[in-house]
């Protein structure tokens, strides 16, 4: 989807405002050009700069690497990324070859509350180390690289989605963690798959106890009617479809949680994308 051009208010000029067209056609797109390969050669250098005083390092380990957000070899040869073939619902990896678009046996006896559901690798070893790192430790610098492997990851996902929204933090959990970082990989996935955001489109209406503490069972009865859609963005999911972006999927209770709530204002499906997810999730 082609973003708008942003119009520009000229000093002085009242209400007549200055388009980007109008910019170009004034500077010529010799000259545009020429200032948009400036940007790009400054941006360049400083990252160069930058480098040079605070060498790029591994995501995982710390040993030092040939750019930020990359993993060294170790690490890389530690993560177990999913790869196909997969579980056409829940994208489960399959140990042995198997027909296209089949379904793992948990999803036929136990259908799950989502669509579809990808993942960028799964939840143990060096994977885990990254989820951990970047949900407690405030290592935001990932978000590039990781938003990276999610896009590639969910492009099926990306392809047939409508809009893109995060999980939700209750407010409390917000205010200590400082920021939530299932936003910050869907506001990334979004600007590279050039689609819309809504990162208030699910609200957590309840507080819940941490689900790492509950089992399967409990973790669905916890999370049960804990989130809503905001009334004000009903409007824009009627019909459609969502893809919830989130940085685990466990049991898959939370994101069933939010899906429901999804179908309950109107939305036509709602699919999962996230980092990582758990060897077997009870769905």
């Amino acid at each position: 989807m082609a973003r708008p051009a942003v119009p520009r208010k000229v000093p002085g000029a009242g209400q007549r405002q200055l388009t980007q067209a109008a910019v170009d056609s004034l500077i010529g797109g010799d000259m545009r050009e020429t200032m948009n390969n400036a940007r790009r050669l400054a941006h360049r250098f400083g990252g160069v700069a930058l480098d040079a005083v605070l060498p790029p390092h591994c995501a995982a380990c710390g040993v030092a690497v040939d750019a930020p957000g990359r993993l060294c070899s170790d690490c890389w040869q530690g993560v177990a990324f999913v790869a196909p073939p997969a579980c056409a619902r829940c994208g489960m990896p399959f140990e042995l070859p198997q027909e296209v678009d089949l379904q793992c046996a948990p999803c036929l006896a136990n259908p799950p509350a989502y669509g579809r559901a990808r993942s960028v690798f799964m939840y143990e070893g060096v994977g885990r180390d990254l989820v951990l790192g970047y949900q407690m430790a405030d290592r935001t610098w990932l978000t590039a690289a990781l938003a990276d492997w999610l896009t590639r990851a969910g492009a099926a996902l990306l392809a047939d989605a409508d809009l893109i929204a995060p999980v939700p933090l209750h407010r409390w959990r917000l205010f200590h963690r400082r920021y939530n970082q299932a936003a910050l990989l869907a506001g990334a996935v979004a600007s590279r798959a050039d689609m819309p955001l809504v990162v208030d489109l699910l609200q957590r209406v309840r507080h819940t106890p941490p689900q790492s503490r509950l089992g399967a069972t409990e973790r669905h009865r916890n999370v049960r009617g804990a989130f809503r859609v905001r009334p004000s963005r009903e409007g824009a999911i009627s019909g459609r479809r969502v893809l919830l972006v989130d940085d685990v999927l466990t049991t898959g209770a939370t994101v069933a949680a939010c899906v429901q709530a999804l179908r309950a204002a109107g939305a036509r499906e709602g699919d999962v994308l996230t980092l990582a997810r758990a060897a077997h999730p009870t769905n």
